[in-house]
């Protein structure tokens, strides 16, 4: 089971029922996250863009483990970074440059997932990237972007050129750093993390066994998961049919994150 989060006062009545309920989604995430052991201790971000004309995110405490987070634990931090609700949790600005670009350049980015799990740094270092050897590959790999490493990410400036190399595409592979996803909401940007993550894991465990018997699949297959894969077809998986399955698994282990 995991670990009863940290103690904290419910912010439910401060907020609008719009931001309650992507608090949770985005708690959920947070989560989700590490009940699949794609965490790193306290570091890497997922954020949330909150509906107005006011441009705040949601994000995580700078001090929390992913298995603590709830949605009342959440920060509410403006496109700065700086925090605009009263907590004393600390925010790590610095973390908040890749999504502070990519909420700013794409309206439809409402959430933003970055992650650091081992076997996506390892497709990240490999210089021909994901390889379409498999489903879930061929699923991810169509609308994956790719952005050269500039070190870690505190310079404002690097900004408009992660916005440039993410372009319209909802996943990006930062080289030699981890994997990213964007989405119109929390389950949509989740759901593309897990192929993502899905297809680097399958990677590295098919490229252990070495390259020489690898089986390319058929010229046009690809081309035909693309199709097959595309469009409003995950906005309907993700949030119709996997994500409440996902918030009924998280309930049974511990319903925490609602609080």
């Amino acid at each position: 089971m995991m670990a009863t989060a940290l103690k904290r006062t419910s912010v439910r009545d401060g907020v609008s029922e719009a931001e309650w309920a992507l608090r949770v989604d985005l708690a959920a995430a947070y989560r989700l996250v590490a009940l699949y052991g794609w965490d790193d201790l306290i570091f890497t971000h997922l954020s949330a863009r909150v509906d107005g004309p006011e441009h705040h995110f949601l994000i995580n405490p700078y001090s929390m483990m992913f298995e603590e987070i709830t949605a009342s634990s959440l920060v509410k931090i403006d496109v700065d970074g700086n925090k605009v609700s009263d907590t004393p949790a600390p925010v790590n600005r610095a973390g908040f440059v890749i999504h502070s670009a990519i909420h700013a350049a794409r309206e439809d980015a409402v959430a933003v997932l970055h992650l650091h799990t081992p076997q996506g740094q390892a497709v990240s270092a490999m210089a021909e990237g994901l390889l379409p050897h498999t489903q879930t590959a061929m699923i991810a790999g169509h609308d994956v972007a790719y952005h050269d490493f500039e070190g870690i990410a505190t310079e404002l400036d690097e900004r408009e050129r992660l916005v440039a190399d993410l372009g319209t595409r909802n996943a990006m592979i930062l080289r030699n750093h981890g994997t990213l996803t964007v989405g119109a909401s929390v389950p949509e940007a989740f759901m593309r993390m897990y192929f993502l993550e899905r297809a680097c894991q399958a990677q590295i465990m098919m490229l252990s066994a070495g390259r020489e018997n690898l089986n390319n699949p058929n010229q046009g297959v690809a081309e035909k998961v693309e199709q097959q894969s595309s469009g409003a077809g995950m906005a309907m998986l993700a949030q119709q049919l996997a994500w409440p399955a996902l918030l009924r698994k998280l309930d049974r282990i511990d319903p925490g994150f609602r609080d």
